[in-house]
């Protein structure tokens, strides 16, 4: 009956929940690496042209555009008696690991092209063997959960220990692994700290990827069921990727989320440099200054659900992203008109706690309901092609958010060469000038990309009442 109420889903348990999370562990600690520390190891410590690096990130970014929609696509029609999913997670765990370490440890005295070719390869192989895991691990809460809500709740639950997971490494690395020497007063500076931070990483990312495939393994039986086993057709494959992904809403999150990422992963790859030239701030007051965005982890934990309950997801997420554009360059603007505390003052460490806890809970709550907002679209494409494709479309999700270190990583060294930043730059040495245009030539690169991102978000369709028209009608099909 079409006025039939939606068909009730039974409540997420907590533990569900953190052994669903739990694994963005991994993906936090790989995209914190990614994005803050590998162009300025790679740049500034081992001295490999920011272009080179530049360059090869976004080769791994064209690769990953074959290798997302293709393990999305093969999880989603996988047949083992582990399921679709499982098995995937099982077997990114330690290479990926493994991967992350040599990353960050290539062997001394590489000419500049085979240190080039180190970095490419491994990054390449990081970047593929995360998405083994993170593709099929994120879909599983479109199975595990088609309540509306609940959907929400999960995805706090996945950035939430994302972002800690990733700053905690972060943290680590400032006040554990970036000690700073007589060679290096400047901690970050110091190539022996990334190797040990590294291996931390690595073993990190192993056991948040274990611990969250044996803790999500019990569901294995009542999650979905593959479709039947067909012979590889290369014309039908394409068909479906055409039909799954030509879905109005699915466009609309996947170029806001490519527009979003980029200006996360610009933001991202600049803030060393902010940080380290901008502000010149030591690693001791880094450190610091990250712990302070664990309040908004939590921020976002517990008020994304809230949030999203009384506005809807939509309408949520366009005042959090549109927040957050607004405080974004608040902290370089207000030091450009001489607002800011002087460098070196007691008091600027925490103006910029206040205005980093803001922006990146702002953030943080419109990432989550973006991604709750990709589950939703799984039922209307169910009930327009008759597929489940939780894995193609977090496929394309995945790929967004690979963006943040990708495309961002490689304007962000267009910006650099731009302003003509120096090359084994000295802390409180760099020119004014530079510093000034590196600050009036990102602001308006990130407001530009920013406001494009609420442009697409604004074209998205799904509400809680569409949603829940979607759940009736998939259901009185299956029940006629």
């Amino acid at each position: 009956m079409p006025d039939s109420p939606a068909p009730a889903s039974a409540p997420v348990s907590n533990s569900t929940k953190f052994f669903y999370g739990i694994g963005s562990v991994a993906f936090g600690v790989k995209d914190n690496g990614f994005s803050f520390f590998l162009l300025f190891y790679y740049n500034q410590v081992l001295g490999l042209p920011h272009s080179w690096v530049g360059a090869g990130i976004m080769v791994t970014l064209l690769l990953d555009a074959i290798s997302d929609p293709l393990v999305g696509y093969l999880s989603d029609n996988w047949h083992s008696r582990w399921g679709r999913r499982h098995p995937f997670m099982y077997f990114s765990a330690v290479p990926v690991g493994i991967g992350f370490w040599f990353l960050f440890s290539p062997p001394p005295g590489l000419t500049p092209g085979w240190l080039f070719a180190w970095f490419l390869g491994f990054a390449v192989l990081v970047r593929t063997l995360i998405t083994f895991y993170e593709i099929p691990s994120s879909s599983l809460v479109a199975e595990l959960t088609d309540d509306y809500d609940q959907r929400t709740s999960m995805m706090s639950f996945r950035y939430f220990f994302g972002w800690i997971g990733g700053l905690s490494m972060s943290v680590m690395a400032y006040s554990f692994f970036f000690q700073p020497t007589a060679q290096y007063p400047n901690g970050q500076l110091n190539p022996a700290g990334y190797q040990l931070y590294a291996m931390a990483c690595g073993a990190v990312i192993t056991l948040a990827i274990l611990v969250s495939a044996i803790g999500t393994h019990r569901h294995i039986p009542t999650l979905k069921a593959p479709p039947p086993k067909q012979a590889f057709d290369r014309r039908r494959v394409l068909g479906e990727f055409k039909e799954t992904l030509g879905n109005h809403s699915f466009l609309m999150l996947f170029f806001a989320g490519i527009f979003a990422a980029t200006a996360a992963g610009l933001s991202a790859a600049l803030n060393i440099y902010f940080n380290t030239y901008f502000w010149e701030l030591t690693a001791s007051q880094i450190s610091a200054l990250m712990l302070s965005v664990f309040v908004a982890a939590f921020v976002g934990l517990l008020g994304t659900p809230v949030l999203a309950a009384r506005l809807g997801k939509k309408r949520a997420a366009l005042l959090t992203a549109g927040s957050a554009v607004f405080f974004a360059p608040m902290a370089v603007v207000g030091r450009l008109l001489g607002w800011m505390p002087e460098n070196g003052s007691d008091a600027l460490v925490p103006a910029l706690m206040v205005f980093g806890i803001i922006d990146v809970s702002l953030i943080i709550m419109a990432g989550i309901l973006v991604s709750s907002m990709v589950a939703d679209i799984v039922e209307e494409s169910e009930m327009r092609t008759g597929r489940r494709s939780e894995g193609t479309f977090f496929a394309a999700r995945s790929f967004a958010q690979k963006a943040v270190s990708g495309i961002g990583v490689w304007v962000s060294t267009g910006i650099l060469a731009f302003v003509a930043f120096p090359e084994d730059a000295v802390p409180g040495q760099v020119p004014e000038a530079v510093l000034r245009d590196l600050a009036l030539t990102y602001l308006p690169i990130v407001a530009i990309l920013y406001l494009i991102f609420l442009g697409f978000l604004a074209s998205y369709r799904i509400s809680r009442e569409s949603h829940g028209e979607n759940l009736r009608t998939l259901s009185d099909s299956k029940v006629a």
